[in-house]
C-alpha cells in the first residue's frame, strides 16, 4: 500500500501550501496516522521516538482548524525545555506563514517577562512553552485558557523525569473539559498512562515502533582511549572527519566551556552551550551554528534537548550518557528527517558494558572507529593548505607581492621554489603540515570483557578490606554515608553518596521539585536520583559518587521552590542534637570568663550592686549548671580585685568612699 501525500490529509489550503514550500513530499509514519485522527477532533496518545516528524504531526492539523480573527489563545503545547519551546514556535510560524494575522508565542523561564505579557496582551492564537513558565502566567492571570481548543505535550516522558509532571496536571485541570487533547511519548512509562487515561479518556492511540530506536541513516561509530588522552583524540577526529555542523555532549556545564576554549586554541570555532548561559545567549549560539559562524558547539543534555539545525552531520559523545535513552535524544541530533548523519562515541575501557548496553537497547551494531595516524592528519593538514592556496592565488590583488618576491629572488640570486618552500615553513609553525603526534593506542577491551566477573569479586574484596580498615583506624563517621550500589542498564555498578539539602517540609518542598532541579541543572537522569527522604528542615538525596566539585558548587547555589538548596555531604553525625554540644567541658571555662565580664562591667554602673552580689550569691547551691555557666563564682573575686581590696560588709556608701579616695593626689599634680 502507498503512502498517502499532503494534500490527501484533507488540510486547509493556507497550510497545505507552506507545507509545499518547504519541500514536504510525504508525510513520514506518525503524520500520515496522526493527522487524520486530530483533524476529526479526537484525543490522540502518540508513541514515537525523537526525530519522526512529531511536530508536524500535532501542529499542521490544529492549524488548519484555528480561527485566524480571534486574538485570544487556541492552541497550547507544553514542552520540557526552553529550546524544543522556541523550536516548536518557529515550526508553527514556517507552517502558518500563508495565514493573515497569526500569531505564537513561546514562553519560557530565563526570558523578559514583560515582553511575554505585552505579546499576549496583543493577542496570540498559539502559546508555546514550558510548564513553570505557564503556571507563572496562570498565577498573574495574563494567560487565558477558557478559549483552548487544543492542547499538546509534547516529550512527555521528559516533563515527567524532569519532575514537571505535577505542572502538567494542575495546566491540564484548567483547560476547558471540551478542549482537544493530544500526548506524545518516546516512552510510555506508568505515571504518564495514568496522566493520558485522566485526561485524554478513550484517546485513539498511534504507536510507530521503528526497528530500531536509532535513525538508520545515521553511522554509529565509537573510540576506546584512556581518560587522559581523549582530547588528543577528539582534535585528531575533528581534523580528519569531513564535517559541516558538530554537537559534542560531555556531561558538566564546566566541561562545556573548558573543551570549547581548549578547540579554539587547536583552530575550530567552536563556543559552549550550557543552562548557565542566558537564554539570549543560548539562542544567539544556535543561530550563530545555523549561520555557519561556528561548525562546533559543546552542550550539556538539557542545553541541546530540542535543537534541530539542519547543518548538524556530526555528533559526538564525548562523555558517554548514564543512559540508554539520552544516547538516541543526543544522536537524533543529526540525520534528521531523511538526512544523512553520523555518530562517534567516545569509552574508556571501564565503560564498554555502557556500550554493550546501548547497542542492545538501540538494535544496532556501533563497529569501531580506527584511531587517525600521524599520516593520515598529515595529508589532511595539507589539503586543507593546498585548497586555501588555490583560492589565494584567485585574489587579484598579488601583483604587489608577486613584484616583491620577484625583486627579492633576483637580489639573493634564489630560486623562487625555495622561497615558496620557506613561506610555507613559517606559515605552518603553529599548525604543522607534518605533525609528530603522541601515540594514542586503544586499550585492550577483551581481557577485561572476559574477567568482567573475576575483576567485580576481586574489586568487592578490595572494597571490603579498605572498609575494615576505616573501623580500625577509627575514621568510619569521617566518611559519607554510602548507600547500595545501583545498577544501570548495563549491569554497570554505580556507587551512591547521601547529600543533605537545607531544605524540607516547612519549606512545601516535594520530591518532584528535588528531582527537577538536579535533573535540570546536574544533567542526571532520573535513573540516577536515589532515595529523598524530607524532614521538616532538610532533605536528603542520593546521588552518583564521584560528581565534580563545580558541578557540586553549583547546586549549592540551585533553588528549589524559590529556596536556596545548599546542598552538601551529609553527615548523620553532625546532624543539630539538642543541648549535646553544650554538655562539652573544655567549653565551660571560656563561658565562665566571657559572661563574668560582662556581669562585672553592667553592675559597676548599678547602685544597688552589693545587694545584687548577696542576691546571686545565693543561688549558687541551687542554680547547679545554670550558675556555674552564668560565671556567678568569679563575679565574686573579680570585683574584690576590682575594688581597693578592704573587706566591705557590702554597703553601697563605704565602697564608694573607697573609689574616691584617690582623686586628692589627681589634683595636686
Amino acid at each position: 500500500m502507498s503512502s498517502p501525500d499532503f494534500e490527501s490529509l484533507s488540510l486547509s489550503a493556507p497550510v497545505l501550501k507552506a507545507v509545499k514550500q518547504l519541500g514536504y513530499e510525504q508525510p513520514s509514519p506518525v503524520q500520515a496516522q496522526s493527522i487524520p485522527i486530530l483533524l476529526e477532533g479526537k484525543n490522540l496518545l502518540g508513541t514515537a521516538q525523537t526525530g519522526t516528524g512529531k511536530t508536524a504531526a500535532f501542529a499542521l492539523p490544529f492549524l488548519s482548524k484555528i480561527d485566524e480573527k480571534q486574538r485570544s489563545p487556541q492552541i497550547l503545547v507544553l514542552t520540557p525545555t526552553r529550546e524544543l519551546a522556541i523550536q516548536v514556535a518557529e515550526a508553527f510560524q514556517s507552517y502558518a506563514k500563508h495565514m493573515k494575522g497569526f500569531n505564537v508565542l513561546p514562553i519560557y523561564g530565563g526570558a523578559d517577562i514583560g515582553g511575554q505579557l505585552r505579546s499576549l496582551k496583543r493577542g496570540v492564537q498559539v502559546v508555546v512553552g514550558t510548564p513553570g513558565r505557564m503556571l507563572d502566567h496562570l498565577r498573574r492571570r495574563s494567560l487565558d485558557l477558557s478559549q483552548i481548543k487544543g492542547l499538546i505535550l509534547d516529550e512527555a516522558d521528559e516533563m515527567l523525569r524532569m519532575g514537571f509532571i505535577d505542572d502538567v496536571e494542575t495546566i491540564l485541570a484548567q483547560t476547558p473539559p471540551e478542549c482537544q487533547r493530544a500526548l506524545f511519548s518516546a516512552t510510555m512509562p506508568p505515571t504518564i498512562r495514568r496522566v493520558a487515561e485522566k485526561y485524554l479518556g478513550d484517546a485513539e492511540r498511534v504507536n510507530i515502533e521503528a526497528k530500531t530506536k536509532t535513525v538508520e541513516r545515521i553511522e554509529q561509530q565509537y573510540v576506546t582511549v584512556k581518560a587522559h588522552q581523549k582530547m588528543d583524540a577528539l582534535t585528531r577526529v575533528l581534523e580528519v572527519e569531513s564535517f559541516d555542523g558538530m554537537i559534542i555532549f560531555v556531561r558538566t556545564k564546566s566541561s562545556t566551556v573548558d573543551i570549547a576554549e581548549r578547540l579554539e586554541a587547536r583552530g575550530f570555532s567552536s563556543a559552549a552551550l550550557n543552562g548557565d548561559l542566558s537564554q539570549a545567549l543560548r539562542e544567539r549560539t544556535i543561530n550563530r551554528l545555523k549561520k555557519g559562524q561556528i561548525d562546533v558547539v559543546v552542550a550539556t543534555d538539557v542545553a541541546a534537548r530540542g535543537l534541530d539545525v539542519e547543518r548538524i552531520s556530526h555528533v559526538i559523545n564525548f562523555d558517554i550518557p548514564y543512559d540508554n535513552e539520552s544516547y538516541v535524544h543526543r544522536i537524533g541530533r543529526t540525520g534528521r528527517a531523511g538526512r544523512d548523519g553520523k555518530a562517534i562515541l567516545f569509552i574508556t575501557p571501564k565503560e564498554t558494558r555502557l556500550l554493550r548496553s546501548i547497542e542492545k537497547s538501540t538494535r544496532q551494531t556501533i563497529s569501531p572507529l580506527t584511531m587517525p595516524s600521524n599520516e593520515q592528519v598529515s595529508d589532511q593538514r595539507i589539503m586543507q593548505f593546498t585548497n586555501q592556496l588555490v583560492k589565494t592565488l584567485e585574489t587579484p590583488r598579488l601583483d604587489k607581492f608577486r613584484d616583491l618576491i620577484t625583486k627579492f629572488a633576483a637580489e639573493n640570486e634564489l630560486d623562487m621554489a625555495d622561497i615558496a618552500a620557506a613561506l610555507t615553513y613559517e606559515n605552518q609553525k603553529e599548525r604543522p603540515l607534518f605533525p609528530k603526534l603522541d601515540n594514542i593506542v586503544a586499550p585492550r577491551e577483551n581481557n577485561r570483557d572476559r574477567d568482567n566477573g573475576r575483576d567485580r569479586n576481586r574489586d568487592r574484596a578490595e572494597k571490603r578490606d579498605r572498609k575494615d580498615n576505616r573501623r580500625e583506624d577509627n575514621r568510619r563517621e569521617e566518611r559519607p554515608k554510602r548507600e547500595p550500589r545501583v545498577r544501570d542498564e548495563g549491569g554497570e555498578d554505580v556507587a551512591m553518596v547521601t547529600y543533605r539539602m537545607e531544605v524540607g517540609n516547612n519549606d512545601g518542598i516535594t520530591p518532584s521539585n528535588i528531582v527537577g532541579a538536579i535533573a535540570n541543572e546536574a544533567d542526571i537522569s532520573s535513573r540516577y536520583i536515589g532515595s529523598i527522604k524530607l524532614h521538616d528542615d532538610y532533605s536528603t538525596v542520593d546521588l552518583p559518587e564521584g560528581m565534580p566539585d563545580e558541578l557540586l558548587n553549583h547546586l549549592k547555589k540551585v533553588r528549589v521552590c524559590a529556596k536556596p538548596m545548599r546542598i552538601s555531604v551529609y553527615n548523620p553525625n553532625a546532624a543539630p542534637a539538642g543541648g549535646s554540644s553544650e554538655q562539652k567541658e573544655p567549653r565551660q571555662p571560656r563561658m565562665k570568663k566571657t559572661i563574668s565580664r560582662d556581669v562585672d562591667q553592667k553592675r559597676t554602673a548599678d547602685t544597688q550592686k552589693p545587694a545584687k552580689k548577696r542576691d546571686f550569691g545565693k543561688k549558687k547551691p541551687a542554680g547547679g549548671k545554670f550558675a556555674k555557666d552564668s560565671g556567678e563564682g568569679r563575679t565574686f573575686k573579680g570585683k574584690k580585685s576590682f575594688g581597693d581590696k578592704k573587706p566591705v560588709d557590702g554597703s553601697g556608701p563605704v565602697k564608694k568612699k573607697k573609689t574616691y579616695t584617690k582623686k586628692p593626689k589627681k589634683a595636686k599634680s
